[in-house]
This record gives C-alpha cells, sequence and structure tokens, in this order.
C-alpha cells in the first residue's frame, strides 16, 4: 500500500529506555486533535509542508539500520506526534514490514475514534498514554477538547485486558490542576486496572 503517506515532523535514533523497552527511534507525525496550552510539540501543527512525507516502506527502509540495537535490547520504534493513533493503517503497514521482532509503541492522547484503538491494539506492544487529567472540566481548559474519546478508549484497553501494557503519564500542570486532581485521575485509573504511572510536572518556560 504505497499510496499510504504521511508527513513526519521528526525522527530521533538511539533512545535508551526513554520511549519504551531498549534503544529506540521515535517517528514523530505532523497532526494532533488537541490544541494544549502547553503544546510540546508545535511543529506537529499547523503548516505540514515543510516536512518530508514518507510511505511506510521509506520509513522502513530509513530505520532498519538501528535493527541490530532494537534485537539486542527488545527495543524498536516508538511513534510519537502529534497523534499516531490517526494513522492506524500506516502503523500497520509498517507492521508488515519489520515483523513480530520489533516493539512498536505508542505514545497518544487516545483521543482519537475507537475504531482506530481497535485496529491498532493488535499491532503494538506497549502505550505510553499522555493522559492529562481524567476531570472532563479539567481536561476541556487544557486541551480546548472534550475527553469522551480518551474515556472510551481507557475502556476499549481494559477491556482487551492490556493495561500492564501502558504507560500513563499524569502531569501536574500549572494553573490547570492540582495535586488533589491527580491523585482523583490516578484513582480513576487504578479502578481500571491500570497500574503503571509516570507522575511529572510541567515546567513552563517564561519568555
Amino acid at each position: 500500500m504505497e499510496d499510504l503517506r504521511t508527513r513526519i515532523i521528526g525522527i530521533s535514533r538511539h533512545r535508551l529506555s526513554t520511549d519504551g523497552e531498549g534503544v529506540t527511534t521515535l517517528v514523530a507525525f505532523h497532526g494532533c486533535p488537541l490544541r494544549c496550552m502547553y503544546c510540546l510539540n508545535p511543529q506537529s501543527l499547523g503548516n505540514a509542508d515543510r516536512y518530508m512525507e514518507y510511505t511506510p516502506k521509506s520509513l522502513y527502509d530509513e530505520v532498519r539500520i538501528d535493527e541490530l540495537y532494537f534485537l539486542a535490547t527488545n527495543g524498536g520504534v516508538t511513534f510519537g506526534g502529534g497523534e499516531p493513533c490517526l494513522r492506524p493503517d500506516f502503523i500497520g503497514e509498517f507492521r508488515k514490514l519489520c515483523g513480530e521482532s520489533w516493539q512498536l509503541n505508542l505514545e497518544t492522547s487516545l483521543n482519537v475514534p475507537t475504531a482506530n484503538i481497535e485496529e491498532l491494539l493488535p499491532i503494538v506492544n506497549t502505550l505510553i498514554i499522555d493522559i492529562k487529567d481524567m476531570n472532563p472540566d479539567i481536561y476541556r481548559s487544557y486541551t480546548g477538547k472534550p475527553n469522551a474519546l480518551v474515556l472510551d478508549n481507557l475502556m476499549l484497553i481494559a477491556e482487551a485486558e492490556r493495561q500492564n501494557d501502558c504507560i500513563v503519564r499524569i502531569p501536574l500542570i500549572p494553573n490547570h490542576n492540582t495535586d488533589a486532581d491527580r491523585a482523583a485521575s490516578r484513582a480513576a485509573l487504578e479502578a481500571l486496572g491500570f497500574n503503571r504511572f509516570d507522575l511529572f510536572t510541567y515546567l513552563i518556560r517564561k519568555h
């Protein structure tokens, strides 16, 4: 399916235990459904024409140079962005090319149609979920979007019993949530069976 093409804003090689197990290559897609107040990758929004276009095959040909690292460390490719779960067909074709020996990970907000996650779950090994906050009002105030799809997709993952394959990032976001809000988010996620969390604080640079 060489007609599957997408814009990629960056490829970062030789990442160690930052985006999944072992040595990974981070592939960041253009495009995101959210408009977060403190966007970490603003280049994923706006004009895509400045970025190189890839097919699954051309991407595979570029990143396969590190296959020995992937196999030796149980590493692989982490798709981020932007929002990689907007491209399930692309990732599915990439999996056919790399086979089952590479780990494929997703850095995702889960704010995508449930059908996309249904398509991706059999393909990927780990989901690194940037949950923002489970409170719908806090979520909307920060991202500009509702979190109904996020909640639906969390339920889908739980029903598939894939919680142990997820790392959920719960940030403390200045001027948006509190330690108590974050504790409430964690409790809600634990009630769904999620148990791997990354707790941190956004560091906001003042210009």
